[in-house]
């Protein structure tokens, strides 16, 4: 079928106006250029669309149910059509985000809140993701940005780091170590410690320096979350290491949740006298169009006061 975009445009307009001398106006086009369109239409569908009653046109079953097609059609161009405008504006952008799902928790939400203080409109969308899935998305091109804490290259994607900080000690707010100011490896001998998953890297790097320290710790729990690690530790499960982001936000949580339900809510977030360096990559897709909010939102991911 040889079926334009302005026949259906005009079986709108007679559909919409009621007429043909209606739909005739809405075109901005004669009356007898519109019939030949319509009937043109109709000899190439081969069926009715109208009943012709004494010079009125009269939708037959079928136009109904072309119409209802058609403006679900017009409204899907229609907001096209908005989306285009909007680009135009620069009001309605989106900026896609996936990241290691402790850093959603710890590292995004002021970051992300200072972007859109200063970009109201802009949308924002955020996948926790964690590898080989988040490295598999990054190099498809899926996202405007990816968070990870580690540095590895990937196919179609540029590494950039974004902060480094070292790992801190945290402990239940009662225990005795707590009173220190800095824990040496040799404060953890002897004491229940909870543990990241045995594939995490930095759980390997914390292994590594215990074992080359000679000092014994008693490994009861593991778990693959920062977040569960130190909610373990202020269960009273024993001591841990983990990144100083996420031990700030759940320490901080603890003491309001202390203000509110009393003693016994919080851990304490204490450095060490070594360096076990944390670092946050960001990944930037190399084949995708460029989010010119990026760059804003990695400094304010940079910034201290952030």
């Amino acid at each position: 079928m040889d079926i334009q975009h302005r026949h259906i445009e005009v079986f709108r307009a007679v559909m919409t106006a009621g007429s043909v001398t209606g739909a005739a106006a809405l075109l901005h086009t004669s009356q007898p250029t519109l019939s030949r369109d319509l009937a043109r239409l109709e000899q190439l569908l081969g069926y009715a669309l109208f009943e012709r009653e004494r010079g009125r046109l009269k939708p037959t079953a079928r136009a109904r149910q072309l119409f209802d097609e058609v403006e679900r059609s017009f409204q899907g161009l229609g907001r096209v059509i908005e989306r285009a405008q909007a680009l135009a504006r620069d009001d309605d952008s989106e900026l896609s985000i996936l990241c290691l799902p402790a850093l959603s928790h710890a590292l995004l939400p002021r970051a992300v809140a200072r972007l859109r203080a200063a970009h109201p409109s802009l949308r924002i969308s955020i996948t926790p993701a964690e590898p080989p899935l988040l490295d598999a998305w990054m190099s498809e091109q899926r996202h405007d940005l990816g968070l990870t804490e580690t540095a590895a290259p990937l196919p179609g994607v540029r590494v950039e780091p974004v902060l480094q900080a070292d790992e801190v000690a945290v402990l239940p707010a009662g225990h005795p170590l707590a009173a220190k100011p800095r824990l040496a490896l040799k404060d953890f001998a002897g004491q229940d410690f909870v543990s990241l998953a045995p594939d995490d890297p930095y759980r390997r790097e914390i292994d590594a320096r215990f074992e080359t320290a000679g000092v014994q710790r008693r490994l009861g729990v593991q778990t693959h979350s920062a977040v569960a690690v130190c909610e373990l530790v202020r269960a009273g499960l024993g001591l841990a290491i983990v990144n100083p982001l996420t031990a700030a936000v759940c320490a901080a949580q603890g003491a309001a949740q202390g203000t509110v339900q009393g003693a016994g809510q919080g851990i304490v977030v204490r450095p060490l006298t070594v360096s076990i360096p944390y670092r946050v990559s960001a990944l930037r897709p190399l084949h995708r169009p460029a989010q010119p909010l990026v760059d804003e939102l990695l400094r304010a991911l940079a910034d201290p006061s952030t």
